[in-house]
């Protein structure tokens, strides 16, 4: 199986890595404070479940999630990425973030950003539409009539085939939604961005299908001026 590693174990990654080992996966976690702060997590998680770095997360996973609050990107580490799939699921929020001019003026997105940090990685943009709690509770096994399925972004075909593969593992379907420049269509305030599945912080939400989240990235208008 793979081996998924967590630079950020918030509400995201720990899901991730929830369903990553309801699948049989490995996962590595990682967060700012340290691996000490992660044993609770790693306890409940079980014998498939170490904690680490956010370097050493890196360097062990085939593919390593980035789920950290956007305004800390420039902190991954680079070297241990290089030629990795990273999977980004970092949304921009101003009041958080601070004021980052090429997303407001809408020359980079924030798929764009992280690639550019890591320029020898392969970046995805991944789990940054659902709310960690519809994340938890629609995974369905493939073929279930009521799947749902989760839209990505990437400038490599090849890394954006593992996503599908992984997703497909945890019980999601995949839309692509294009390369990095389009993934604009799947940030905060877009349609597709957490509705679809149902309302913010209620369980278990509405099951999406790749139809719904199709229809949902179509309808998405630039707001960047």
């Amino acid at each position: 199986m793979t081996t998924i590693g967590l630079i950020g174990s918030g509400n995201i990654g720990s899901t991730v890595a929830r369903l990553a080992v309801a699948a049989g996966h490995d996962v590595v976690l990682s967060n700012s404070r340290g691996p000490q702060t992660l044993q609770d997590l790693v306890s409940e998680l079980g014998e498939k479940a170490r904690a680490a770095t956010p370097a050493e997360a890196a360097a062990a996973g085939d593919i390593v999630v980035v789920t950290v609050p956007l305004r800390a990107y420039r902190e991954v580490p680079v070297e241990p990425l290089a030629g990795k799939v990273v999977i980004d699921t970092n949304n921009y929020y101003p009041d958080r973030d601070g004021v980052i001019d090429e997303l407001e003026n809408g020359s980079s997105t924030t798929g764009e950003l992280l690639q550019k940090h890591l320029p020898s990685a392969r970046v995805v943009k991944g789990f940054n539409n659902i709310w960690y709690g519809h994340l938890q509770s629609q995974a369905r096994p493939a073929g279930s009539a009521d799947r749902s399925a989760l839209p990505i972004a990437g400038d490599d075909a090849a890394a954006k085939q593992a996503v599908t593969e992984l997703f497909d593992s945890l019980g999601f379907d995949t839309v692509d939604a294009g390369p990095l420049a389009e993934n604009w269509r799947t940030q905060r305030d877009t349609p597709v961005y957490v509705t679809p599945y149902g309302t913010y912080g209620v369980a278990p939400g509405t099951p999406a299908n790749a139809q719904v989240v199709r229809e949902a990235l179509a309808a998405a208008k630039p707001t960047a001026a």
